[in-house]
């Protein structure tokens, strides 16, 4: 098909542009037809019309039954030639996009790549799986008329099933079902979403979609004449009150008796509410409140109402913009209609959705003045229950969220900022225990690698792999972390059991006179560790020599270890003599104050566990009995102990001004529970500031908020008021400060 022939064959939607846009739309319009039709060349449908033939449709669709504008249109119309060329060559869609953004605009262009992705997205018929399916086919739309226009074109899809194969029906239909009439229903797209029910409801049951159509029809007789005895003392009353108004009367659709007829277990005859009867008022907006009550009044003055069945939405509207009094009374001999009350306008927006509300504000629909309902349809959107698909209409999804596709096309949704490996522990515990790296569209990616909305990612595994530690890191899901640290404390656990086996066997083999219970005891304070299992695993992994444990032990059975421990206690006893001396004589302080980063008559000195002190904090020594000298930071909260039971084991100490190394300080940071805010953190840490992570722990609690702790090398304290500073400006971070 050529342009011209093209521009004849879709003459009577070009009437119906040129009657209501303006001279520039029908141009843009003309020249879109022109260009589907010279790109797609002899493409045909299962029936052998031309694809074009689809794209009109849903451009009809677009314009006349949801009411958008003339970028739409034109996007609709082009928008296969855009989803075959995102299929081709990369120099082929460059050259598409960049005459689409020269002719039609960036707007346009935008909105038909949009529509190529969802157009990409393999879905797969499993009802645990529809929610997460609806979420990534919005959070495709970046603009909401993309929803909008897929919308049209899945309905043009239905309304000509009957030319595709038979599986092809079945797909389709169960995907209009569980995912596009649900979007449908969020949008107020009221009658878009019954047609795609009964649509897909006829070729997914055949037989009970045949017998309630044919019902229907056999009983249309007795239903209209029912309809009339009824509505006749109604007319009465609100002619009487010069009520401007008209009736229409509603059949239920058929999906929606199958519905009751499955849920109350009863046949076509057993469903009372067959048809719902529905006045529509015209009246000022002013007026509408009043006007509504008004017949609500007379209706239930002539009928019985179900005050079960009582439903308000003129009050408070629905979030998608919806108004109307809906009241079900009982007509007599066991029947109920229900009744809908409404106005013109409300009438509109049930019909239209959300686009119907600035028909009555003067909006024109086309052109510039289409962007005000666009921006009020975002508004609305965003105004829906936390887990509404509709919140997902921004270029990222509002919550934060992705959903990555596994190569079964299996979808996982995961948090913004999630990698390889929190991908590879959503599938399963014992895949991501082994998970060295991804392939991502090809490409083979670490686990660190973050992945992206729509990703295809193969995990990739080797037998010898298991979680390490610095994994804690790189992972942003609780799922994953909480499986690494269930791993990491097995592993404790299982080196400790190992650890005191090792120190058991060898007790037994030196043949000591010492209970193991004894032996850990006298181990852990020697070595200044609180548990007999920290002893066991550094025992385990051989970072404490069984040798060297051998040797602490007979010292301390010899006594040995007491008489250095008297001998360092003699030291301490002449050091605080000739401190009080030098005190007494009035020679300075400073001049006998340890100088950190050199040995005091050949003492040894270290950094205290219990304060981290590092350079650059206001520091004290303190004398050993054992261990010789430690040095405390000023406010340590054993400093008070320690100076007035101890006075004459405390000495000054001082810095070297030239001190060099990294020191270790611990901080720790309360946030809100963020997804990707550990990534965040990170991020800072290492990339910004260029300090050194030793660990990290992050830990959400069920109030919303979340607790880190990490250690970080800082080459003095200064380092450690600008880190505090950088993580309290991150947002969600409620406070940030050095625990030692």
């Amino acid at each position: 098909m050529n342009a011209l022939e093209a521009l004849e064959r879709y003459s009577d939607f070009r009437k119906h542009i040129a009657a209501n846009f303006s001279t520039t739309t029908q141009e843009m319009v003309d020249k879109a037809l022109a260009m589907a039709a010279e790109r797609m060349g002899d493409a045909e449908r299962y029936d052998s019309t031309p694809m074009l033939d689809h794209c009109v449709g849903v451009a009809r669709i677009v314009v006349e039954e949801i009411g958008l504008g003339r970028n739409s249109t034109v996007a609709s119309i082009i928008h296969d030639v855009v989803r075959v060329a995102l299929k081709g060559e990369r120099t082929a869609l460059d050259e598409l996009t960049a005459t689409i953004r020269r002719d039609f605009g960036e707007e346009v262009l935008g909105i038909t790549l949009a529509l190529g992705k969802i157009s990409d997205i393999r879905l797969k018929a499993s009802k645990e799986q529809a929610s997460d399916f609806r979420d990534m086919i919005v959070s495709y739309s970046e603009d909401p008329r993309v929803i909008l226009i897929k919308l049209a074109d899945r309905l043009e899809v239905m309304r000509t099933l009957q030319i595709f194969p038979p599986k092809k029906r079945r797909d389709k239909s169960w995907e209009s079902l569980n995912l596009y009439a649900q979007i449908a229903h969020k949008l107020g797209l009221y009658n878009i979403k019954s047609e795609l029910e009964d649509l897909s409801l006829r070729y997914l049951e055949p037989e009970a979609y045949a017998h309630i159509v044919h019902e229907l029809k056999e009983s249309e007789a007795e239903r209209i004449a029912f309809i009339e005895e009824f509505l006749r003392p109604v007319r009465k009353l609100l002619d009487g009150d010069g009520i401007k108004y008209h009736i229409k009367s509603r059949t239920k659709s058929v999906f929606s008796i199958f519905q009751k007829m499955r849920k109350q277990r009863v046949d076509f005859h057993g469903v009372y509410d067959i048809f719902a009867l529905r006045i529509i008022i015209d009246c000022p907006v002013e007026r509408e409140k009043a006007q509504c009550w008004t017949v609500y009044s007379h209706v239930t003055s002539l009928y019985t109402p179900n005050p079960e069945r009582m439903r308000d939405w003129i009050s408070i509207p629905k979030s998608n913009g919806y108004e109307s009094l809906h009241t079900t009374v009982s007509a007599g001999g066991g029947k109920w209609v229900e009744v809908q009350i409404r106005t013109e306008r409300m009438d509109e927006v049930a019909e239209r959705g959300i686009a119907a509300h600035w028909r009555y504000k003067g909006v024109k629909q086309g052109g510039m003045g289409a962007e005000e309902w666009l921006q009020r349809l975002r508004e609305l959107l965003e105004d829906t229950t936390s887990e509404s698909i509709a919140r997902r209409f921004e270029a990222k999804p509002a919550t934060g969220e992705i959903f990555v596709f596994t190569p079964s096309g299996d979808i996982r949704k995961l948090p913004e900022g999630a990698t390889v490996l929190d991908f590879a522990f959503d599938i399963h515990t014992s895949l991501g225990a082994i998970c060295v790296g991804g392939k991502v569209g090809g490409r083979v990616v670490p686990i660190k690698e973050q992945l992206r909305n729509g990703d295809i990612c193969e995990v990739l595994t080797r037998k010898d792999q298991t979680p390490k530690a610095d994994w804690l890191s790189i992972c942003v899901t609780q799922k994953a972390r909480s499986r690494i640290r269930v791993y990491l404390r097995e592993q404790q656990l299982k080196h400790a059991r190992l650890g005191r086996e090792e120190l058991e066997r060898k007790l037994k083999n030196w043949k000591l006179e010492i209970t193991i219970d004894e032996a850990v005891a006298y181990l852990c304070k020697h070595l200044k560790v609180r548990t007999g299992n920290e002893v066991y695993v550094l025992i385990a992994d051989q970072k404490l020599d069984i040798i060297e444990v051998k040797d602490i032990l007979q010292r301390h059975l010899s006594g040995e270890a007491d008489e250095q421990r008297r001998a360092a206690a003699a030291e301490t006893e002449e050091r605080k003599l000739r401190l009080m001396k030098e005190k007494e004589e009035g020679v300075p302080k400073s001049t006998d104050a340890l100088i950190i980063d050199e040995k005091i008559n050949n003492i040894e000195y270290k950094l205290a566990r219990c304060c981290n002190p590092i350079k650059g904090d206001d520091i004290f020594g303190f004398i050993t009995i054992n261990a010789g000298i430690t040095i405390h930071r000023s406010d340590c909260p054993n400093a008070r102990r320690m100076r007035e039971r101890y006075p004459y084991r405390v000495m000054e100490a001082r810095w070297r001004d030239d001190a060099q190394g990294a020191f270790r300080v611990t901080v720790a940071v309360t946030s809100a529970d963020i997804p990707g805010l550990a990534t965040t953190i990170m991020d800072v840490v290492s990339r910004e500031l260029k300090l050194a992570v030793r660990s990290v722990n992050y830990t959400p609690r069920n109030d919303g908020t979340a607790s880190a702790q990490l250690t970080v090398e800082v080459p003095s304290s200064g380092y450690v008021d600008m880190l505090l500073y950088s993580l309290r400006r991150i947002k969600g971070v409620k406070n940030a400060y050095r625990v030692n």
